[in-house]
């Protein structure tokens, strides 16, 4: 990390605006970037954070403003010109090639060649040494890319950034498909570059994040930087927050609703286990209460989820709606009986994004829309704009492609399906993965609202402090136990590692 606050800048930008057809998307936003810093960007879902992106990295010609390079004003004409200059970009939506080797990836658009023949025993060489260091070189230069994980292939396409002769790197939010191990190893990689001199602008919507790998922020909102280069020691999570959304922290989790002493028992889990992951797990939720499961990643808490939910087929114990025993192993049973799942991985495990927003919504639920054993789709359409108005999903159109979508409103989605399903059980599994700030608080107050009018609803989440301001009680869960329940009034975040500390050494 960088110790000179006034070492010279490598980057420094100043009020650049771009609009597209007469909309503004950056309205002057101020970045100053040092050599070996790791500068990160903060801001809601269209605040303009991926037009500045595709702004520095070339993609986008700046309509005002200025770019200077180096202490040298510069003109960013094109991708092409970015690598030339130094700037290489990782983007969100992973650009490998899943057809070509790890090493093709690695050095495409600047082949190893000479007389125009591939070098390519020279390439794999290269692609090696990359790869190790960046903490994977069991993953051989020959593999082809589409048999990775895409948390190797985002490995890949860092290789790709540093096979240039990168000086700063554009991360957009590299975490949002790894595990702690893996952000861990991202955080080391991201140390050893800026150690060297390489400068990071690192884009997340994970404060906890911000705080272990940034040295200084800048806020955008609406298209201008709210704050530019604060220092993150220095810059509490609160003032982030409310440069970020115009609102205090205190309104970012809703108000608890008292759940009625006399409410029914909607889920109840007895003596539940699943070999090799989980044992004698015992909870119920009430109509109108959330449930959280708080614990470390690899605790058991998402494949509890599962387990309930009939993905995974229990070794003992059972799960009942209601009062009725529901058939292990069994997600038909399961979406029966009420139950609704929102998986942690939405994209690859719970949405189609290449469809529109109405059938994402209506899937579950098909058999209800058919008339003849044909669809209809008016009347599908018609279930969905009634949840997408109730949900205030944004843009309000049934017709949108949902990948084009945030985070949040893909979140919305997921929620709508169940809902018109008749969902009385949702099983939520990082509702806010990839959700900015401002996005977080619709959803935590819809979930609150959803608890109010009655449904029961258990959520996991890996930032303890989601879970303890959204649940009425906690299950603090550790090796694959559960180790306490609490009132999430009475166990603050200290308390929950505490329990999850004494229960892996016990």
């Amino acid at each position: 990390m960088i110790e000179d606050d006034h070492s010279p800048s490598l980057l420094d930008v100043r009020q650049i605006t771009k609009s597209f057809a007469g909309v503004a998307a950056l309205r002057g936003v101020d970045l100053t970037v040092r050599a070996g810093e790791v500068h990160c960007v903060l801001g809601q879902n269209g605040a303009g954070k991926s037009t500045l992106i595709k702004t520095l990295s070339g993609v986008h010609q700046p309509d005002g403003g200025t770019i200077h390079w180096q202490g040298e004003p510069t003109t960013i004409a094109s991708p092409v010109a970015a690598l030339g200059l130094g700037i290489a970009t990782m983007y969100q939506e992973l650009d490998v090639v899943d057809g070509l080797t790890v090493a093709e990836n690695i050095f495409l658009g600047h082949e190893n060649a000479r007389g125009g023949v591939l070098r390519v025993a020279g390439s794999n060489r290269l692609a090696g040494e990359l790869m190790t260091r960046l903490g994977h070189g069991s993953i051989s230069p020959k593999t082809e890319v589409g048999t990775l994980s895409a948390a190797n292939k985002q490995i890949v396409s860092m290789a790709r950034a540093l096979s240039h002769d990168t000086k700063l790197i554009i991360m957009d939010e590299p975490s949002a498909v790894l595990d702690s191990e893996e952000v861990k190893n991202l955080f080391r990689v991201v140390r050893e570059l800026t150690a060297s001199g390489i400068a990071v602008i690192y884009i997340s919507h994970r404060l906890e994040e911000i705080r272990q790998i940034g040295d200084r922020i800048t806020v955008i909102k609406d298209g201008r930087s709210t704050a530019s280069g604060l220092a993150v020691s220095a810059t509490p999570t609160a003032e982030l927050i409310r440069l970020m959304t115009g609102r205090d922290v205190a309104n970012v989790f809703p108000a608890r609703v008292p759940v009625a002493a006399d409410s029914p028992v909607v889920l109840q889990v007895e003596d539940l286990g699943l070999r090799g992951e989980f044992s004698g797990v015992d909870f119920t939720v009430r109509a109108g209460e959330i449930v959280g499961l708080a614990g470390l990643v690899g605790s058991g808490r998402s494949e509890i989820l599962e387990t309930v939910y009939g993905a995974r087929k229990a070794s003992t114990g059972r799960v009942s709606v209601s009062g009725t025993a529901l058939r292990a192993g069994s997600v038909d049973s399961a979406v029966a009986a009420g139950i609704g799942l929102s998986p942690e991985e939405r994209k690859s495990q719970g949405l189609l994004l290449d469809e529109p927003v109405f059938k994402n919504i209506t899937l579950s639920t098909f058999g209800r829309f058919a008339v003849g054993g044909v669809l209809n789709d008016r009347r599908e359409r018609d279930a969905a704009v009634e949840q997408i108005a109730a949900l205030e999903l944004r843009p309000d159109d049934p017709d949108r492609i949902t990948r084009t979508l945030s985070g949040g409103n893909q979140q919305k989605i997921l929620l709508a399906r169940w809902l018109v399903h008749g969902t009385r059980v949702l099983l939520l599994d990082e509702p806010t993965r990839g959700v900015d700030v401002g996005a977080r608080a619709e959803i935590y107050a819809l979930i609150r609202r959803l608890a109010a009018a009655g449904n029961a609803i258990v959520i996991v989440s890996s930032e303890i402090e989601e879970v303890l301001g959204l649940a009425d009680r906690v299950l603090v869960i550790g090796d694959g136990r559960v180790l306490a329940t609490k009132d999430s009034t009475d166990i603050d975040e200290h308390g929950v590692l505490d329990l999850v500390m004494k229960g892996s050494a016990a």
